[in-house]
């Protein structure tokens, strides 16, 4: 019974994704796709976006070694980034399991007390939930003109927003909702487990209240930023790549980058799925046709990834050269 209560948490964000990208690319032309990825997709520009995608992680390896310092001082900088790398490819096979993975790491190789850096962990989550919901909202406050306009100049009927609700699209959205309520209900079971274990609590209580030990707090803030410019810059970039999406604005962009985001809470490998339909939905919004809001989102989600198993895999490698050597 054990073993298939495990597996059920293991599948269920494969089983939620796949269900999402079939519906989603159910009538999809694969092969115009291919088509479009070797001869009308730009790639110098695909380049220069997987530039941030390097960085993001980057940064936040440089963040949590702030939170980390003022527990346990000497916490190696590359150790940090080499576990955040480590982390995204390990949520692709199992989402949400490699904040575990990247506070074993450092417990095995730094010496970091699991606990505290787990409570390290949560601050950070707490961080960037409170930083992408002020920024959310802002961008909520500035697009509402724009979409009225939108509406205004296209002349976009009521009648289409009715057949939208009304679409089958709605029943994967409450699928993806259904979806995070079981991981909620998951995660909140193994906290309650996990706090009954002596001394845990203490811990993670140090490594909560971290955030208030940084040394530098300006350079805190500061990656902070830089953390989600690169997030936005990695995604927005990409609109260069095609003809059909380079002139889509920067608020466009915003719009749709904020509706990726929370997408990607659904607990599927990279959003894989949830991401797509989002991201579909809003550039149809814009203008873009289905088949080419279809394929931005196929292959640059898809290339995306593969950075992130690449990146997974330097950061595989460096540790064991580290471990080597020592």
């Amino acid at each position: 019974m054990l073993i298939l209560k495990k597996a059920f948490h293991y599948l269920l964000p494969l089983l939620l994704g796949a269900f999402v990208l079939y519906w989603v690319y159910r009538d999809f032309d694969f092969s115009q796709a291919w088509h479009s990825m070797l001869h009308e997709m730009d790639w110098g520009w695909m380049l220069f976006s997987l530039v941030f995608g390097i960085l993001a992680p980057l940064f936040r390896g440089l963040r949590w070694k702030q939170l980390l310092d003022p527990l346990v001082p000497g916490v190696r900088a590359s150790d940090c980034i080499d576990s955040i790398y480590l982390t995204y490819a390990t949520n692709l096979i199992v989402p949400r399991a490699g904040e575990i993975t990247r506070c074993g790491l450092l417990a095995k190789y730094d010496d970091v007390p699991f606990a505290k850096s787990v409570g390290t962990v949560v601050t950070e989550r707490l961080i960037d939930v409170l930083t992408m919901l002020v920024f959310s909202a802002l961008v909520f406050l500035l697009q509402m003109p724009v979409f009225l306009d939108f509406f205004r100049t296209t002349g976009t009927k009521m009648q289409s927003i009715e057949h939208l609700l009304t679409s089958p699209w709605t029943y994967v959205t409450l699928f993806c909702i259904l979806g995070v309520l079981i991981l909620l209900h998951v995660l909140l079971r193994r906290l309650t487990i996990y706090n009954k274990v002596k001394g845990i609590v203490s811990q993670m209580r140090d490594g909560l209240l971290s955030v208030q030990g940084v040394r530098n707090k300006p350079l805190f803030w500061l990656y902070t930023v830089l953390i989600w410019l690169s997030y936005f810059l990695h995604f927005y970039v990409a609109f260069r790549c095609f003809g059909f999406s380079e002139n889509l604005g920067v608020m466009a962009a915003l719009v749709m980058f904020v509706a990726g985001t929370f997408a990607v809470i659904v607990p599927t490998p990279n959003g894989a799925g949830p991401w797509h339909f989002a991201v579909i939905t809003m550039m149809m919004l814009y203008g873009v046709s289905a088949h080419d809001a279809s394929t931005f989102a196929l292959l640059v989600h898809g290339i995306q990834t593969l950075l992130v198993v690449l990146l997974g895999i330097y950061g595989w490698l460096s540790f064991n050269v580290r471990k080597s050597v020592h």
